[in-house]
C-alpha cells in the first residue's frame, strides 16, 4: 500500500471546467458538494483506502523560528496557503494508478448549477524511507 495526499487548491492550479467559485454557489450546491466528499471518503472507509481527510478554514498565518528569546515571525514572503489550499484528503491505495483514478473521481464533486467541478487536483505521494541494504 501507498499513502497519496490529494490536494484541493482555492487557486495555483490550472481552471476547473466549472469555474465558479465557492462563494458564489447557493447553500444546495455546497452541500451537495460537502455531501459527496463525505459520500466519497465514507466508500473509500469501507474499502480500506481511506485514512483521513479535512477541510481547511480561511485562516491562517505562516510561523517561522527567529532565534533564541525572539518571537516567531508571522506571516512570510509566499502566498498565504489560506489562499491557496482548501482541504485534503489522504489515501492509502495499492498502486500510483489507483491513486489516479480516485482522484479523477474526487475531481468530479458537483460545484454551480450542480455540475461536476472537473477541478485539478494535486496528486502527491507520500514520502517514504529507502529500503534497507543488508548483507
Amino acid at each position: 500500500m501507498a499513502k497519496y495526499l490529494l490536494l484541493k487548491h482555492y487557486r495555483g492550479a490550472p481552471a476547473a471546467v466549472n469555474d465558479v467559485p465557492m462563494d458564489h454557489w447557493t447553500p444546495e450546491e455546497i452541500s451537495a458538494h460537502v455531501q459527496y466528499m463525505q459520500d466519497f471518503a465514507a466508500r473509500l472507509e469501507k474499502t480500506g483506502e481511506f485514512v483521513d481527510g479535512q477541510a481547511l478554514s480561511p485562516e491562517g498565518t505562516f510561523v517561522r523560528y527567529d532565534g533564541e528569546g525572539r518571537p516567531p515571525v508571522t506571516d512570510g514572503p509566499f502566498a498565504e496557503t489560506k489562499d491557496l489550499i482548501a482541504g485534503w484528503m489522504v489515501i492509502d491505495v495499492d498502486s500510483y494508478e489507483r491513486a489516479v483514478e480516485l482522484a479523477g473521481e474526487l475531481s468530479a464533486a458537483p460545484g454551480a448549477g450542480g455540475e461536476p467541478i472537473h477541478e485539478w487536483l494535486e496528486l502527491r505521494p507520500f514520502l517514504s524511507a529507502p529500503p534497507t541494504i543488508t548483507e
